[in-house]
């Protein structure tokens, strides 16, 4: 089975720890948010994919819940000493990959080149590809003023309420190569569960994306990343209520409109009204542990194939 999974953020990261469990990995590719992507310090950091790297790879921190594990901080307690910008926490294993990533892309090397050199060298099995290697980034609008992504999500702890968002780039960025025949060549497709705003809207905002999943002709199973109308973490159930009304399953699926064949919802948010013939599948969503994350990672396959 050819899986293509579009994925965002620390929810998505960690999903994919368990379709990694129950799909055949060396047929599963990933295309990844990179709208998030920032210069810090001299150096192109790539969240989103990092995510998925580290924790595909076993060097995530699943304690913190980002970075790397048996992290250290003295590059950046020294930048901090000597009034540097410091407030994008960078961990000294982490600048290593970004240095190396900095360097490849200076010397006019693609980020989807760069990104499959740094998964091959990180004993990554399945194919990670960025959504784009244009430039893409994301802004969000609030009372506050507009801000960068991360500036608004790490710098201002994404405390602004979210009138809108935006993707700067989006009009001229093209899919890497890979992307569009990964999700034409696939047998399922799935959204993980992450922000739909700026996790998955940055990777739908690419013309050519968008376009290969509407002509799809195998299911597309979204995630809910809510449980009972609330977010595990970050901001997406306060971004849904302000900018879609609410936040019920059919406020999720709204943001994939014609996109998705089915949500995968937790039993907290059932009974669910789904637009058109959206059908709801229904399971525990909360992702405690790798067994909780290969159940629901199932449970969407299982779903997917209900559907084909």
């Amino acid at each position: 089975m050819r899986v293509t999974v579009l994925s965002g953020g620390v929810g998505g990261a960690r999903f994919l720890r368990g379709m990694s469990i129950v799909a055949e990995i060396d047929n599963m590719t990933i295309v990844g948010n990179v709208a998030d992507d920032i210069e810090v310090l001299g150096l192109h950091v790539s969240p989103d994919l990092d995510s998925v790297l580290y924790g595909l790879t076993g060097l995530a921190d699943d304690e913190r819940g980002w970075g790397r594990a048996a992290e250290t901080w003295h590059a950046l307690e020294t930048v901090g000493d000597l009034g540097g910008e410091s407030w994008f926490r960078l961990g000294d294993r982490d600048i290593g990959l970004h240095l190396v990533r900095t360097q490849l892309l200076r010397r006019g090397v693609a980020l989807s080149v760069a990104t499959a050199r740094l998964a091959r060298s990180l004993g990554l099995r399945c194919k990670l590809v960025p959504a784009t290697d244009d430039p893409l980034r994301t802004f969000v609008e609030t009372p506050a003023g507009t801000f960068p992504f991360q500036t608004w999500f790490v710098a201002r702890g994404h405390r602004d309420e979210v009138d809108a968002v935006h993707y700067a780039g989006a009009p001229e960025a093209r899919a890497a190569p890979g992307v569009v025949d990964s999700i034409d060549g696939a047998d399922v497709i799935v959204i993980t569960p992450s922000n739909p705003y700026v996790s998955i809207g940055p990777i739908l905002a690419v013309e050519e994306v968008r376009a290969a999943l509407e002509r799809r002709s195998v299911p597309c199973v979204a995630v809910s990343p809510l449980i009972g109308g609330r977010a595990v973490k970050g901001p997406a159930d306060r971004m849904l209520q302000r900018m879609a009304g609410g936040t019920s399953p059919a406020h999720v699926a709204s943001c994939y409109p014609g996109l998705i064949d089915a949500l995968v919802i937790d039993a907290a948010d059932a009974p669910a009204e789904l637009p058109g013939d959206l059908r709801a599948v229904v399971t525990e969503t909360l992702m405690r542990d790798d067994n909780a994350r290969r159940r629901l990672a199932q449970d969407v396959l299982d779903a997917a194939g209900a559907l084909a």
